[in-house]
């Protein structure tokens, strides 16, 4: 699966897009492809929570391991998809397109610091992807 080249991307494997002041977070194709069979998801936050970049915002359960989901930056939380609660497996299928929280963004600034496409493909590469 080619990385989009309109997300950016933390050294923990959580992408996101940005739009004006507002963002998706999900998790990359690479962290889908290393949990294997996604099979339940946890958030920690709701809907108006303040959050802190890193902070564990949702853990993620699979065959295979559990992993924590961090904040890619500083927010509120606008909005949870919760329609991954019944239908988790919906990461696997669709990494990019399966966002887990729409945020609003505190600090611009913590997105300028993330990766772009192009070197988080050679972050995951120097990883053994």
């Amino acid at each position: 699966m080619s990385t989009p080249k309109d997300l950016k991307f933390s050294e923990t494997d959580e992408w996101i897009k940005v739009k004006g002041n507002t963002a998706l977070i999900g998790i990359s194709d690479f962290a889908q492809g290393q949990l294997s069979d996604i099979v339940y998801i946890e958030y920690e936050l709701d809907t108006d929570d303040d959050f802190e970049k890193d902070e564990t915002v949702a853990t993620i359960e699979s065959v295979k391991a559990a992993a924590d989901i961090h904040a890619p930056v500083s927010g509120t939380v606008l909005e949870i998809n919760e329609a991954l609660i019944d239908n988790p497996e919906s990461l696997n299928e669709d990494p990019y397109g399966s966002w887990l929280f729409k945020i609003s963004i505190d600090d611009p600034s913590e997105v300028d610091a993330l990766m772009d496409a192009e070197t988080y493909d050679r972050f995951c590469e120097d990883r053994g992807s």
